[in-house]
């Protein structure tokens, strides 16, 4: 005969039965705990505890933030989680209030362990017919429950729970468990601590809380994946409304503003973190791996607002264009922005490489101090006259951006313009290693090609420079030529010396106010900003840096990976973005320095005769009026196009000195038309010899025999 299975013919016990034994076992433990201390059980689980932490000593997620204190960008824990670290100071005191009220109203009298608590928990249970009303649990104990990471599930882990409590009570004030739950208390996924979660669900720093956010905040630790609001916000609200009628019935909260509170939104979705400046934060991070916070120069306002205004340009010019700008006080050389890239994940214009870094061909933007340098040697005053004129340096040949000559022309002008030629005529007068010592008084690092010596090329663009090097430099010229330090919070400033200048204050000047006077671009007012434009060879790099009374600010557009971008300039691309920085600057805004003491402001009739007319030392090599020569192709030489093969390749010709408009010949028939371009396509018939000539307006010419195959 078969026995019948234990659990065959037997009754379930009723529900209430069950709770009064549980109920009747919590009573006895609680009696047994308060006559002889549980002795014996306390000592076991006491030896066990792990250390007691401390807010301020706990795995948070590093932060960065501005000079306020702002949060720039945090970095998630080493395994994975938004843990920030926060004080009950930074909370709003509604949410304490409520959360007090709600989860332990006795916190600031008990030990640890909440009797009466207890006692109505088991009483609720049973009344309720074996569900869980509410638990016993007091905010101690569900931090301790949080240290160990392991919830209860048993009465030995209940009473390893108390035992814990008593223990954090023993060891810590109330303010000091408190900030332990507001960092610990999980809140969904990977968000733990009620600062994480107040900026994934909302947005914001918990500083400011509506009613509904702070019952939503209170009621989300109790359950936090079931009440998730981004996976569930119907159990959201749920719990949310519940928490706001327990309070109603409390008399924690007026009836009328819990109503208020229910016909709030919950979030449906989680926001991202901030992460504004997050190339200098990476670094900030990288290189203060062992600091929880990091507070750097930036300025968050303005860094949000550059940031928003790089991604528009760039979207506007090309995907596979960045954006970077820089952003510092001339007085204090503090970054008050730094914005990397067009958006650091912007995988079509390489987002995460820092472009404020980047080394760089700089184009013109050293023009401003070649200049300074004639002044302060005495070469010459703005007003100076200079010969805008082809002229040749041995096998260097310089041209203008347009092609076109001015004859004479002011130093003024010549900088206005942006005209290359008077630019490396000055330049070879005051010697490019001058200039090269001087780019590094102004604490930048020019680069300069292997093994080689500073040469007549670096005045335009012929060495590496980065963004932020070329802020440095603009930044000594608007401080009167004293260098300023560029400074950002990672790394500690080197302590003050005493640097040569990079300008005296006379020449500093002459430059600063000639760049008040370069025409703005659309969008800019004159005589605002001082402000030159550059753009390197091939259009790769499109500068455009300036500086007002208190702010100088450098952009950079162009792409990361080095090719040309077609029609690319400073004046069109960077130029633009430059003045609208300027406008986001708000009350940083300040007027451009009055003249210094010994600058003399004078027509060119009133300058003292040396001045009148810039002079080269050497001055018989500089070519005025020289005949035109055929630069290209050279005389003799063999030109392979491809012909042999059928080929329709043109052949450019091109011509330096000689006066504009130029006529040019092909075996004596011209081609073209007359212009004023140094260069001109010709398509030839077929392979073989060439002469090809050219005549300027002055009737002078030049001839070449080439070979093209």
């Amino acid at each position: 005969m078969n026995r019948p299975d234990a659990s065959q013919g037997q009754k379930a016990p009723h529900p209430w039965v069950r709770g009064l034994t549980l109920a009747g076992f919590g009573l006895f433990l609680l009696g047994f705990a308060g006559t002889i201390q549980l002795a014996s059980m306390t000592a076991e689980i006491t030896a066990t505890l792990p250390p007691t932490p401390h807010a301020e000593t706990l795995p948070v997620s590093a932060e960065v933030t501005d000079r306020d204190g702002n949060l720039l960008r945090p970095f998630a824990t080493a395994d994975g989680r938004w843990r920030l670290p926060i004080s009950r100071q930074e909370v709003d005191p509604r949410f304490i209030d409520m959360l007090l009220a709600y989860e332990d109203r006795s916190f600031a009298s008990h030990d640890g362990i909440a009797w009466t608590s207890m006692l109505r928990a088991a009483g609720q249970f049973i009344a309720a017919g074996g569900h869980v009303v509410s638990g016993g649990s007091t905010l101690t104990m569900q931090v301790a429950r949080l240290i160990e990471g392991e919830p209860t599930r048993n009465a030995w882990g209940k009473l390893r729970q108390m035992v814990h409590a008593r223990t954090l009570e023993q060891s810590l004030s109330k303010d000091e468990i408190l900030d332990l739950y507001l960092t610990l208390a999980p809140y969904g996924g990977n968000i733990e601590g009620i600062r994480a979660a107040s900026l994934a669900y909302f947005g914001k720093e918990p500083t400011r809380l509506t009613t509904a956010q702070a019952a939503l905040l209170v009621a989300l630790p109790q359950s936090p994946e079931a009440r998730r609001p981004d996976r569930d916000p119907v159990a959201a609200r749920a719990s949310r409304d519940k928490v706001l009628d327990r309070l109603v019935a409390l008399g924690a909260l007026p009836f009328e503003e819990a109503l208020a509170a229910k016909n709030e939104a919950v979030p449906t979705a989680r926001r991202d973190f901030p992460m504004l400046a997050a190339h200098m934060a990476e670094q900030a991070v990288r290189t203060r791996p062992d600091e929880r916070t990091i507070h750097l120069t930036i300025d968050r306002k303005l860094q949000d607002a550059l940031e928003r205004l790089a991604a528009a340009r760039a979207r506007l010019i090309d995907p596979r264009v960045s954006v970077a700008i820089v952003a510092a006080d001339i007085d204090s050389g503090e970054i008050l922005s730094s914005v990397g890239s067009a958006g650091l994940l912007a995988t079509q214009s390489a987002g995460f490489v820092d472009m404020t870094r980047a080394v760089r061909s700089p184009g013109s933007t050293l023009k401003p101090l070649i200049y300074g340098l004639a002044f302060e040697q005495g070469l010459a005053h703005p007003e100076s006259l200079i010969e805008d004129r082809p002229t040749a340096f041995g096998g260097y040949v310089p041209v203008n951006f347009d092609g076109f000559s001015r004859g004479t022309v002011t130093i003024h002008d010549a900088l206005t313009l942006s005209l290359n030629i008077p630019a490396v005529v000055v330049l070879d007068a005051v010697g490019p290693a001058r200039l090269v010592s001087r780019l590094k008084r102004a604490h930048a690092d020019p680069r300069l090609p292997v093994d080689t010596a500073p040469s007549l090329a670096v005045g335009l663009g012929g060495a590496g420079i980065s963004l932020r090097d070329l802020v440095s430099v603009y930044a000594a010229i608007a401080h009167g030529g004293e260098p300023v330090t560029l400074s950002d919070g990672i790394t500690p400033p080197p302590p003050p010396s005493l640097s040569a200048p990079v300008l005296d204050p006379v020449s500093a000047w002459y430059v600063a106010d000639i760049l008040a006077d370069v025409p703005p671009p659309l969008n800019g007012s004159p005589g605002r900003v001082a402000y030159k434009t550059g753009t390197s060879y091939g259009y790769r790099d499109a500068w455009a840096i300036g500086f007002d009374g208190k702010t100088v600010i450098g952009v950079w557009v162009g792409r990361p990976d080095g090719a040309p971008v077609p029609g690319l300039s400073g004046i069109l691309g960077a130029a633009p973005i430059l003045f609208e920085a300027f406008d986001r600057l708000g009350n940083r805004r300040a007027p451009l320095p009055r003249a210094p003491k010994g600058a003399l402001i004078a027509s060119n009739a009133d300058l003292p005769a040396p001045l009148r007319r810039f002079r080269h030392p050497d001055d018989d090599m500089v070519a005025r009026d020289a005949a035109p020569e055929i630069a290209f192709p050279g005389d003799g030489v063999a030109v392979e196009l491809g012909l042999d093969q059928g080929s329709a390749a043109q052949l450019m010709v091109k011509v330096r000195n000689g006066v504009p408009p130029f006529t040019y010949f092909a075996n004596g028939a011209p081609f073209g038309r007359p212009n004023f371009a140094r260069q001109e396509a010709w398509t030839p018939d077929g392979p073989g010899y060439v002469t090809l000539s050219v005549v300027d307006a002055e009737g002078r010419g030049d001839s070449v025999t080439v070979f093209l195959n």
